[in-house]
């Protein structure tokens, strides 16, 4: 009988009735607790108690019905009314009404009931996951047989009103951003976010299509305010593809070509249904439309992992995953950067013109019409051409050059990032150690807050150098000895021969007269140097147009290191152990945080995007060039301002310490020191660090522990390849090194 008693007190225990996530977080700081001492106490991560408290996420026993009993005593000290003081000990205890569930009743009858152990992939390893310093190892997955049974909202969704719809989002949308279709047991079924799963009734890709815009719910609201709807994305498994009469894989001549025939009988259905699709036909990521009348827009994008639509080296295993876990991961990165519209690169631009519409509607005219107008601070719809110096070769505006003239620093925009080494010396040959140190999302904390042009450039002969006028400056910085330079309001002496020149992507010291992208002049200035430009090209419409791209996309990835345990006010020693192994904390997760960094340095890439075959020839336009969103100065200006942010504080680190680095790779720089950890070279005085200088932490522009490697085994490496300049940067982080470094 007691083995009865027990299940029936687990059963209430399960079930043990919380108050709102509200109340939750009310109540502990009523109290005067921290996150950590009510994780610490509950043995789980700080994260978890977040979800539990933001309501993303709910406790389950054994730690629900501790916490429930937490909660309870605090309310008797803290009633809802008043959290001045606690009441006395005569006071009635608080009691709480449990939250609505979400109502059965959703207008989509296509709903299937929840299944009666419920236990949802996003649920188990957020709820599950262990404090970080001690976590185990990666759970194994489930084979990709395996299905989630779970078949409505998990618990830790939000309270529905009573429309049925989670409050706080857009009741046409209801269903999230985006489903993954799969077929189980001869059904199709669409994985949403949340753990809700819908039945399809669609038979044929265009039905799916009818069916996405018509009942699925599926969309995301615009992220400006003339800007437009995010289109449902429909992610097509296997089993999903050999359902509708689609090729499982593309053959290698599809491949190439990134599409399936044009004669496909697919694409034949969806054109007898008056479907189109966009010049990239049906690929990897398909967009099927047809033309908008008025505001009403009726567009679906399909992803397809088979026909690698999720890149392997930016999506890691997500391809793989079952149906359930896959939404997810897509589903917090759609919620937190964006829909997907493509690969990582182009999600990134398209959130540049997301932020930023091109257009917006004007004012009311004599009869009341609104018209299209240009949007202040967008790049707007026509593309601009680049200055002669900014254009890469072959680019149209150069096609009156002889065909294989080779362009020199004075002719050609060279702004890169770092790709720079030294040999040792004989002091840092004593020393054991190569520690590698690299920057956080550098390239958008080189975007934050940076002006840039928006319009064309305008030609300037014997210019005035300006530090608040984007553009492109012809300037001899050769006479800059960084033996003797100024450090703030300073001059300080260093080992010039120990240091990189912040002119170059290779370190080498400028010999002339070379283009440079407005930071870099302005560094040489900071340095205490003159500068005289020759001749510019100059934005005088300019904006800080990249500040809500790198808001976005800083947000969606501290706040996801925060799930993974890694938190932005974390102490140096517990920020360096909290990112020891946090991607095995949630591997999901961290799948994410590798798309939000290849988001942004795909999308500054495609800034400047070079041709892609499609029998371009030297001197013709191609496909990019017709978007306003291709800027080579845009791109160029973010990588200046990144690689002089890394040399300023190199600098500041040198002037202080008098350790010069040893090698450097865009955004991660080597130091030869005694110690193994980054706190055994960074100098930090009672627990801040140098001003202006390397800092620790999770935020853009800090810097984390990349790699160790001993001294011995960075010369053995350079002796292997009879290289004494090979790049240590490259190999720092795990010490592999699979042939000569070729720089790519």
């Amino acid at each position: 009988m007691s083995e009865l008693f027990d299940a029936v007190d687990a059963l209430v225990a399960s079930r043990a009735v919380l108050p709102p996530p509200a109340d939750r977080k009310r109540l502990r700081t009523a109290h005067g607790l921290t996150i950590d001492e009510v994780a610490g106490a509950l043995k789980v991560r700080r994260a978890t108690v977040s979800g539990w408290e933001s309501g993303k996420t709910e406790p389950r026993p054994p730690e629900r019905d501790a916490y429930a009993r937490l909660l309870n005593k605090l309310a008797e000290l803290y009633p809802a009314d008043t959290t001045a003081a606690p009441v006395q000990d005569t006071a009635a205890p608080a009691t709480f009404t449990a939250p609505s569930a979400p109502a059965e009743a959703r207008p989509l009858s296509t709903v299937r009931a929840p299944a009666a152990a419920d236990t949802t992939a996003p649920e188990n390893t957020q709820a599950a996951a262990p404090a970080p310093a001690a976590a185990p190892a990666a759970a194994p997955r489930p084979a990709r047989t395996t299905r989630t049974s779970s078949t409505s909202r998990r618990p830790g969704a939000r309270k529905a009103d009573p429309a049925g719809t989670p409050a706080g989002t857009d009741p046409r949308f209801e269903n999230g951003p985006l489903a993954v279709v799969d077929v189980e047991d001869g059904k199709v079924l669409a994985y949403c976010t949340g753990g809700l799963v819908l039945d399809v009734p669609a038979k044929s890709i265009p039905a799916l299509v009818d069916w996405t815009l018509r009942e699925a719910k599926l969309g995301q609201p615009k992220l400006a305010g003339p800007g437009k709807d995010a289109d449902p994305l429909i992610v097509l498994t296997e089993a999903a593809l050999e359902r509708y009469g689609l090729p499982v894989t593309l053959t290698e001549e599809e491949r190439h070509a990134g599409r399936i025939p044009e004669g496909h009988k697919v694409i034949k259905q969806l054109a007898r249904a008056e479907w189109k699709l966009t010049k990239r036909g049906f690929g990897p990521w398909a967009r099927i439309y047809r033309p908008a009348t008025g505001s009403e827009r009726a567009c679906v994008q399909l992803c397809i992992p088979s026909w690698n639509a999720l890149d392997t080296r930016h999506w890691g295993e997500a391809g793989q995953l079952p149906p359930a876990e896959l939404a997810r991961v897509l589903g917090v990165y759609a919620s937190r950067v964006m829909t997907p519209r493509g690969s990582t690169a182009v999600t990134g631009l398209e959130l540049m013109t997301a932020l930023h519409p091109p257009t917006r509607a004007s004012e009311p005219d004599a009869t009341g019409k609104r018209h299209s107008e240009h949007n202040p601070g967008s790049l707007g719809k026509d593309p601009v051409d680049p200055a002669p110096c900014e254009a890469p070769d072959g680019h149209p505006v150069l096609k009156d050059l002889p065909r294989f003239h080779v362009r020199g620093p004075g002719e050609k925009l060279f702004e890169e990032a770092y790709d720079w080494a030294r040999p040792m010396t004989d002091a840092e040959c004593t020393l054991r150690n190569l520690v590698g140190i690299d920057v956080n999302m550098a390239f958008a904390a080189g975007a934050n807050g940076l002006n840039v042009g928006l319009g064309a450039p305008t030609h300037v002969t014997d210019p005035v150098f300006d530090p608040k006028l984007p553009g492109s400056w012809l300037v001899d910085l050769s006479h800059v000895d960084l033996s003797r330079v100024k450090a703030g309001k300073e001059w300080v002496e260093l080992d010039g021969s120990l240091l990189p020149s912040p002119f170059t992507p290779k370190g080498e010291r400028p010999e002339g007269p070379a283009w440079y992208a407005t930071p870099t002049v302005a560094y040489a200035a900071e340095l205490g140097y003159e500068v005289r430009p020759i001749e510019a090209w100059v934005r005088y419409e300019n904006g800080r147009y990249l500040d809500g791209w790198y808001n976005r996309l800083r947000d969606a990835y501290l706040a996801t290191m925060a799930d993974l345990g890694v938190d932005a006010d974390l102490a140096p020693a517990d920020f360096l152990a909290a990112m020891d192994g946090y991607k095995d904390r949630d591997p999901e997760l961290a799948i994410v945080v590798s798309a939000i960094k290849a988001t942004v340095k795909g999308g500054l890439g495609k800034l400047r995007e070079r041709p892609r075959g499609e029998g371009w020839r030297p001197g013709e336009p191609w496909r990019a060039l017709s978007r306003p969103t291709w800027r080579p100065d845009i791109r160029a200006a973010v990588i200046s301002r990144t690689r002089i942010n890394l040399h300023r504080k190199i600098v500041k680190h040198a002037a202080f310490t008098g350790q010069y680095p040893v090698a450097i790779l865009s955004d991660c720089v080597v130091y030869a020191t005694n110690g193994e950890s980054p706190l055994d070279f960074l100098p930090y005085r009672d627990g801040k660090p140098l001003p202006g200088g390397f800092k620790l932490g999770v935020n853009p522009g800090l810097v984390k522990h990349e790699g160790t490697q001993t001294v011995l085994w960075g010369e053995g490496v350079r002796e292997r390849f009879d290289a004494p300049e090979l790049n240590l940067a490259r190999y720092i982080k795990d010490g592999t090194v699979t042939d000569i470094d070729s720089g790519e």
